[in-house]
């Protein structure tokens, strides 16, 4: 049984049988990068290269404290950053391999690994491949020089070009982009143009990103020293809605509010974490949540490395790495499933599988809160009962979710 909580230790009901049979989704954070994006406030380091190969050690030792007290079942894997496009493949197959040993990974797991172009190569791509990655999902982020320069990324549009084209040629059919939208500076037009350049690469999934100016990051700085205005949030509404049009016409589904795909490739990872579901998170800085127990590791590479050398005993749910845990009451995990799944702009929440999971009624719970959002038009109900955004209530996420935190 994946989901083992004492009731002493947490007062809550135990899953129902359809959460406990559901597999965990594993996510390995790979913090390396060659350069820092001027906007990025993730958990990555430049010029730390000399550290990968204690890193991965450390890396495939605290998968395998996690996995030693029961091989319990997988359907995702997914290597984020940073950039894992930097690490050689005989790394990414080891940690592939012992994700395998460890847990029951299904045999048409999605395995996704996060890549920048001008990072990879064609031969690297067909290992990639041959290994059991399965997904591709590619930093563009914008069509246009000035646009990455700003953000100090070292690729061009050729080299998105180059990277889809060699990717395919790999045997990669399931191909992501995330393009940003909101720049300072940023034009309607140059919008345009970065999507339609997205579009013509006919990429299986694209998500779209409004630049968030993050707290100690350069970009940040600049804000602060005048030396850049402002992202316009109007003008990103606007960029946003267009967007949407444009990539419905073109047959992908929105089903998140960020993320659209072409009809069988939604991102089965990031919906099983929208959905609230029981996921580990291994490396530095990663976070996870399962068993009501949610955790987030320490930070430094070299720290996560000492602390997971010192790690003899098995460590599930929370990790060997781990630097804060909170354990999650039943009022807490209503509401985080209330505000992730709402997310899902197609699917939203279920009165009835609500019901099932915590055996109380979605409107006995959260009725009030939720007859305010449809009275403001940021909530609809669906003919099977289902509540999802509007499409007014997409613009207007953080308004929504904040009734639930």
């Amino acid at each position: 049984m994946l989901l083992k909580v004492p009731h002493t230790a947490c007062p809550i009901k135990e899953y129902t049988n359809l959460l406990l049979q559901h597999q965990l989704a594993l996510y390995l954070h790979i913090p390396f990068c060659r350069t820092r994006c001027s906007y990025c406030a993730f958990n990555t380091y430049a010029g730390l290269t000399a550290w990968i190969a204690p890193y991965m050690r450390a890396l495939r030792r605290e998968i395998e404290l996690a996995a030693a007290t029961e091989r319990h079942p997988a359907h995702t894997v997914y290597f984020g950053g940073g950039t894992p496009s930097l690490l050689p493949v005989d790394e990414i197959a080891a940690v592939r391999d012992t994700v395998a040993a460890g847990f029951a990974l299904a045999p048409n797991a999605e395995i996704t690994l996060e890549a920048n172009p001008g990072t990879v190569t064609q031969h690297q791509l067909t290992a990639l491949r041959q290994i059991g990655i399965n997904r591709l999902s590619i930093g563009m982020q914008s069509a246009h020089d000035s646009e990455l320069k700003l953000f100090a990324r070292q690729h061009r549009l050729d080299d998105v070009r180059a990277t889809v084209t060699m990717a395919r040629s790999a045997g990669f059919e399931n191909v992501s982009l995330d393009v940003i939208y909101g720049n300072p500076r940023q034009t309607m037009t140059m919008w345009r143009i970065s999507l339609n350049e997205a579009l013509k690469l006919a990429p299986t999934h694209i998500s779209l990103y409004s630049l968030s100016i993050e707290d100690a990051t350069p970009m940040q700085r600049w804000l602060v020293e005048n030396k850049l205005p402002p992202p316009d949030p109007d003008l990103a509404a606007d960029m946003y809605e267009w967007a949407s049009d444009q990539l419905a016409a073109a047959g992908y589904d929105h089903y998140e509010i960020s993320n659209w795909a072409r009809p069988g490739f939604a991102c089965r990872h990031n919906v099983h974490i929208w959905r609230n579901l029981p996921y580990l998170g291994f490396g530095a800085g990663a976070h996870g949540s399962a068993a009501h127990t949610r955790y987030a590791n320490v930070l430094r590479p070299e720290t996560y490395i000492e602390r997971v050398q010192a790690q003899s005993a098995p460590s599930f749910p929370v990790s060997a790495a781990a630097e804060e845990v909170d354990i999650i009451d039943e009022q807490a995990d209503m509401a985080e499933t209330m505000f992730m799944g709402l997310r899902l702009t197609q699917e939203g929440i279920s009165p009835r599988a609500f019901q099932a999971r915590y055996g109380h009624d979605l409107w006995a719970v959260f009725g009030q809160a939720l007859d305010r959002l449809l009275a403001q038009g940021l909530l609809e109900r669906t003919l099977d009962h289902r509540v999802r955004l509007t499409e007014r209530g997409r613009l207007l996420g953080n308004r929504v979710f904040a009734e639930f935190v």
